[in-house]
């Protein structure tokens, strides 16, 4: 399951014009959109491994176990698939990182000496996995099927906003105005979801 933080051609176009793309020094301004920006998927090429050995080290684990397990730290927004888990299990029992053997008709993996050395090696990497993960856990729980009917409205506001401060240029009065508009949509919002008052018509 991936993640998008894409906001349309005119997204695009904001970012790239401003040098934006990708993890540069500016893009830690955007961290308010949490894990959906600038990120297409949940774990990059190599992590799998790592957070299935991190698991792993919790103690022994089946298959089956670990999908769920993945899918709980991200919150249910990451949702491993089988065609994912066992491949990469049988690759990290090639590579010795990883034990497995039958209990009760399912095939349980535990570490080896090695994997918890892989493990060490490979620490700050997993502890950034589990760090990114605590954030979409923080974002799935106001991302119910429900908030689908957000989806179309949050995104022309975002392109308009975004659509707009590329209108004002380096105009500072047109920029803050923009956020002016910008902070009382959300104050109006706030207001809402702490019952202060009822949306219109409802």
């Amino acid at each position: 399951m991936y993640a998008y933080g894409d906001f349309g051609d005119c997204g695009r176009t904001f970012f790239v014009n401003r040098g934006w793309g990708g993890h540069g020094p500016r893009w830690g301004a955007w961290a308010a959109f949490g894990p959906f920006v600038g990120r297409r998927r949940f774990f990059e090429q190599g992590e799998v491994r790592l957070a299935i050995l991190s698991l792993l080290a919790e103690g022994p684990r089946h298959g089956y176990e670990l999908i769920k397990q993945l899918e709980a730290r991200a919150g249910g927004l990451y949702r491993a698939s089988a065609g994912t888990v066992y491949p990469t299990l049988q690759l990290l029992e090639d590579e010795g990182l990883v034990v497995s053997e039958s209990r009760d008709g399912k095939r349980v993996y535990r570490l080896t000496p090695e994997g918890e050395r892989e493990l060490e090696r490979e620490a700050d990497s997993v502890k950034e996995i589990w760090g990114r993960a605590e954030k979409w856990e923080e974002w799935s729980q106001f991302l119910g099927p429900d908030t689908v009917a957000l989806a179309r409205p949050l995104g022309a506001l975002v392109k308009s906003a975004l659509r707009a401060f590329s209108a004002a240029g380096d105009s500072p009065d047109a920029q803050e105005e923009i956020r002016r508009i910008l902070d009382r949509a959300r104050e109006g919002l706030d207001t809402i979801a702490k019952g202060g008052r009822k949306p219109h018509g409802g």
